[in-house]
């Protein structure tokens, strides 16, 4: 029984650590660029679609994860231009890159489905196998504990820089950037590029750990990116010692436990979608409820 608990909360952890990668990009757009990007449910899969076609033609799989960074920020810088350059409305551009992506990421892969079950990736190579047998059982935990802590310190480095306060900047006050003789619009466009290649990283995760690339799997990921962003900013906005960076990856893994004990209660995994939405409901709820008490307080 504990074994089997144990089990579950171990792969609970993997699936929290995988989106947790993409609710940072998530939290770029939704906390510091105030940008509603649901182009992030395209730039996901595109990144698994892209893993998937470079692995099965033999690209080594720690390189497919660079690549599909860069591919992911290029489908963002896309979706900037479409905003700033064609001045289109920010909801729009992402819906725009969104369906747009979804005829791309088929042509990618050639398919709605493409399995790499055979192929070497992350989780699965020679290197790995010649390590301890009593390791083995965590290195799928292990290697995605160590992508999620180079990505969290990579954003937070960035956002110590120039270009990150401009970035800040632009989201919280767009005169201010205007005052700096700096194109508020470039800095936006930055900003979803680097957003959507955090996203387009955790496709490529993601496609190594399933051992697929599926076209629906993008799906509902703007939801679970906002839904971790949102927990975990909520819950720890009062802990000055944990950066919002960090309370955004626990966000990530206390979603995938309330999945896990949703579907654990006798939720079938095709409501997946309902219990979503439903979770993103409620939180939204008790955030607005919050926000209400402490205007009614000031």
């Amino acid at each position: 029984m504990l074994a089997t608990i144990w089990t579950i909360l171990i792969g609970t952890l993997e699936e929290g650590l995988v989106y947790a990668i993409m609710a940072l990009g998530v939290y770029i757009t939704y906390k510091i660029l105030d940008f509603p990007d649901l182009s992030v449910d395209g730039t996901f899969p595109l990144g698994s679609a892209v893993t998937a076609i470079l692995i099965t033609n033999g690209i080594l799989p720690a390189a497919t994860l660079l690549i599909s960074f860069l591919i992911g920020a290029i489908a963002g810088m896309i979706t900037g231009i479409i905003h700033v350059k064609f001045r289109v409305r920010d909801l729009l551009s992402g819906i725009i890159m969104m369906t747009a992506l979804y005829s791309i990421n088929l042509r990618i892969a050639g398919r709605a489905n493409l399995p790499i079950f055979t192929k070497e990736t992350i989780f699965e190579n020679a290197f790995l196998e010649t390590l301890p047998a009593a390791v083995k059982p965590y290195l799928v935990t292990i290697i995605l504990l160590l992508i999620v802590i180079v990505m969290k310190l990579f954003l937070d480095l960035y956002l110590k820089t120039k270009s990150g306060y401009l970035l800040r900047a632009a989201g919280d006050n767009e005169v201010l950037v205007t005052s700096l003789a700096k194109d508020k619009g470039m800095v936006k466009i930055i900003g979803l590029a680097l957003a959507n290649g955090f996203v387009g990283l955790s496709g490529s995760v993601y496609a190594q750990k399933t051992g697929f690339f599926e076209i629906s799997s993008g799906t509902g990921t703007m939801v679970m990116g906002l839904a971790s962003v949102i927990i975990g900013i909520n819950l720890f906005k009062k802990v000055p010692f944990i950066k919002t960076t960090t309370a955004v990856i626990i966000g990530s893994i206390i979603y995938k436990i309330c999945v896990a004990i949703a579907i654990s209660l006798g939720m079938e995994t095709s409501d997946l979608k309902l219990i979503t939405s439903t979770l993103f409901l409620i939180i939204l709820i008790i955030s607005n409820d919050r926000k209400r008490r402490m205007k009614a307080n000031a």
